[in-house]
């Protein structure tokens, strides 16, 4: 009876109930946070095999193709402009290979890196490793290509051993296809040859019984060469290490260069081989890894001067690739760590490269310090609750030694001064003299007591969303859709004048971090125009100033734009890119229709212009507000400047008002079939309201004038009203 009183007082004690109250509050401030800053958790929009693209703590690396008139000035994919209708990329972009790829092609797939090409003709065949998710090693994928890179087909496993695989570097000899793939883990460098080339192969010879890491074989002058990393040795500096021998026949035998190790020095020189060595002009080139903030940090070029038996010599030089200032948000932004870049026939320069956007260990890294944040609550509200008086003391007084009603005279008798348990209870006596002073010099009443608990507080708030940010938040970066295995790209237009400038730069900071934005377009109606020097961004920001200052502008014909999609966005939303993300991959599924964020929908006699809680009162919408949508920009700037929507121009131009209004008419009267489709966004924020510089202030004459609008406009193009979609018809849920 007495055991279940004392359980049932600490259930109910003062400071029991305080650090639940404490915890309660802390966590429900950082689940508002969370619901604030992070995107809601949303349905897959394609379907990868339940074992493939699993968080993995060695990263999500995928791979991209490059193109240039050098080695030195390749640029990827999507500048190359290259357009698939049947994947809806318009333009394709980078990455071409990933986890997914080889996972919906049959092959459960982690991640993919270390690509290396083989050119037959002009047929791409990419080899590279797949981490199995399923045995959780490195296996030696391969892909092919018959339109130099833009579309690869998944072909299968080339080779599959008991240990891991990885750098499955492939060349000739002597009409012989060979490949020699990295198996550090098994401790010997091996040689395969192809018996059925791309998939069937046999080990031809163990080239050396060494753990060598990612090595290259090549031949210079009348010596083949190998290059590579051991790291097994005690001296040896990881990632930091290259060896090389030499031969005179790619099958050995094979003796150290004198000066082995050429290299032992810092990780972040570039010693570790990053692919596949290349020549140009006659000279010879090879590629290193800079390991220095975390693995495959990124790539560094060196220009071999000297290669002999005796001497070797190497100065680095600018590798030319350009880091996307997107970070975590494009493919490649945090590492890239392999490049093989080849020669076609037609001359061109062709390169493969993997990228990630999260550093090794990320996840890990991530739950320790979101971890550590929460621990650092606890603390915080352990000081609360003694400041406030809800805590009596930080140790509990059994433990001290100075109690002696709370302790047996037969353990105080055999305690020695330095054991374990007398160095705690001599803590704990410390811990509680700290607690006596807190109390005596730090009263809640006073001043300085209540400064110190508003800012126990504060810290503790920080910390708690800090321990949100990492456990919970990800790593930070919103993706991009796949559609049909490939991503694409869209331009962005915004139509502003002077007195939204500030509106103007914190939308093009923010939206030019988005992965799938290729370029900014700033149509400017009124007033000197800025530079777009002026502007933080990381995609080009082209402004395109107007003569007259009419809405009309918004959909006027640009051949500037390279991408099939436009994304018309008014400069004053603000909403996450993953938002806009989910966006673009509806309009890939739907080019012919109006997608966009802000329902609406005209109804009545006569009919009059609603917002999108008339409309989900009503449980559906016949209109998309131009201002947030994704478009298909030759087909909606022919229709809009078509001669039958020349009466719409005119009153959009007469009332200040209705264009988008008027585009919604157009495309309604060119289809028997939906021509709008919503996307609901995770939030959205009106920055004009800040800034006070809306377009539309007064919400009441606003709203009559497009209800004018729609009466003309059902007199010239028909009506809308019966032509609703509903809500909640996608199987994705984005449109709930």
């Amino acid at each position: 009876m007495k055991l279940e009183q004392k359980q049932q007082n600490w259930v109910f004690s003062p400071a029991f109930v305080f650090f639940v109250s404490a915890f309660l509050l802390f966590g429900s401030i950082a689940s508002l946070y969370a619901w604030l800053v992070f995107s809601p958790f949303v349905r897959t929009p394609y379907a990868v095999p339940s074992l493939g693209c699993q968080v993995d703590n060695e990263g999500s690396w995928s791979i991209g193709v490059f193109y240039g008139t050098s080695p030195f000035s390749l640029q990827p994919i999507e500048d190359r402009n290259a357009w698939k209708n049947d994947s809806a990329a318009w333009p394709v972009a980078n990455p071409v290979i990933t986890c997914a790829s080889a996972s919906e092609a049959g092959y459960p797939s982690n991640f993919v890196a270390d690509p290396f090409l083989y050119i037959q003709d002009d047929v791409l065949y990419l080899f590279y490793e797949t981490k199995n998710s399923v045995t959780m090693q490195g296996d030696i994928g391969v892909s092919r290509s018959t339109d130099k890179g833009v579309t690869w087909e998944q072909l299968g496993t080339a080779l599959d051993e008991n240990w891991h695989l990885s750098y499955p570097y492939v060349f000739d000899y002597n009409g012989q296809i060979y490949m020699m793939p990295e198996s550090s883990e098994n401790g010997e460098l091996r040689l395969y040859r192809a018996i059925s080339f791309p998939l069937q192969w046999k080990l031809e010879k163990v080239l050396m019984k060494k753990p060598l890491v990612d090595s290259f074989l090549v031949k210079h002058g009348a010596k083949y060469w190998i290059f590579g990393s051991d790291h097994s040795s005690f001296s040896a500096v990881r990632n930091g290490r290259l060896e090389i021998w030499y031969s005179d026949s790619p099958l050995g035998p094979w003796k150290p260069h004198k000066k082995n190790p050429i290299h032992n020095t810092e990780r972040s020189y570039g010693a570790r081989n990053a692919g596949r060595p290349f020549l140009y002009d006659g000279v010879l080139y090879r590629v290193g890894q800079d390991c220095e903030e975390t693995y495959g940090k990124r790539i560094r070029t060196f220009k071999v001067e000297v290669l002999t038996e005796k001497e070797y010599k190497e100065v680095e030089v600018p590798s030319g690739f350009k880091e996307s200032r997107k970070g975590r948000n494009v493919w490649n932004g945090v590492r890239y760590h392999h490049l093989d870049v080849q020669q076609l026939s037609s001359g061109e320069w062709i390169g493969v490269m993997d990228g990630d956007r999260v550093p090794s260990g990320d996840p890990v890294d991530r739950f320790v310090v979101g971890s550590a944040s929460v621990l650092a609550v606890a603390a915080l509200v352990l000081l609360l609750g003694v400041l406030m008086g809800a805590v009596k003391s930080f140790i509990p007084l059994n433990w001290c030694p100075n109690n002696l009603r709370k302790r047996s005279d037969s353990l105080s008798a055999w305690e020695r001064p330095n054991t374990l348990s007398s160095k705690v209870r001599q803590l704990s006596v410390r811990l509680n003299r700290v607690h006596t002073f807190l109390r005596v010099w730090i009263r809640p009443n006073t001043l300085t007591g209540k400064l110190v608990l508003f800012l126990a507080f504060i810290s503790g708030v920080v910390l708690m969303c800090n321990g949100v940010t990492y456990i919970y938040g990800g790593n930070g970066a919103e993706e991009p859709y796949l559609l049909s295995g490939q991503y694409s790209q869209f331009t962005m237009l915004t139509m502003t004048y002077e007195a939204r400038l500030w509106n103007l730069k914190m939308y093009v900071k923010h939206y030019s971090r988005c992965s799938s934005v290729r370029e900014i377009v700033v149509v400017w109606n009124k007033g000197k125009a800025p530079e777009p020097s002026e502007f933080d961004s990381a995609v080009p920001v082209r402004i395109r100033v107007e003569k007259l200052n009419s809405l009309n502008n918004r959909f006027k014909d640009d051949p500037l734009i390279k991408t099939r999609a436009i994304l018309e966005l008014d400069d004053d939303i603000m909403m996450t890119c993953n938002d806009v993300e989910r966006g673009f991959k509806v309009w890939r599924e739907h080019p012919d229709r109006i997608v966009g964020f802000y329902p609406r929908l005209a109804d009545g006699n006569p009919l009059k212009y609603r917002a999108e809680k008339h409309a989900r009162k009503k449980k559906g919408y016949n209109m998309i507000l131009t201002g947030a949508a994704f478009m298909d920009a030759q087909l909606a700037f022919r229709r809009y400047w078509s001669e039958e929507a020349k009466v719409g121009r005119q009153m959009v131009d007469k009332f200040f008002n209705c264009e988008d209004v008027l585009l919604n008419y157009l495309y309604a009267n060119a289809s028997s079939s939906a021509t709008v489709e919503y996307v609901k966004p995770a939030w959205a924020i009106d920055t004009s309201k800040f800034s006070g510089a809306a377009i539309s202030r007064n919400t009441d004459v606003h709203y009559q004038k497009r209800s004018d609008c729609l009466s003309m406009f059902a007199e010239w193009y028909g009506s809308l009203a019966n032509r609703k979609s509903k809500f909640n018809q996608r199987k994705d849920g984005w449109d709930v």
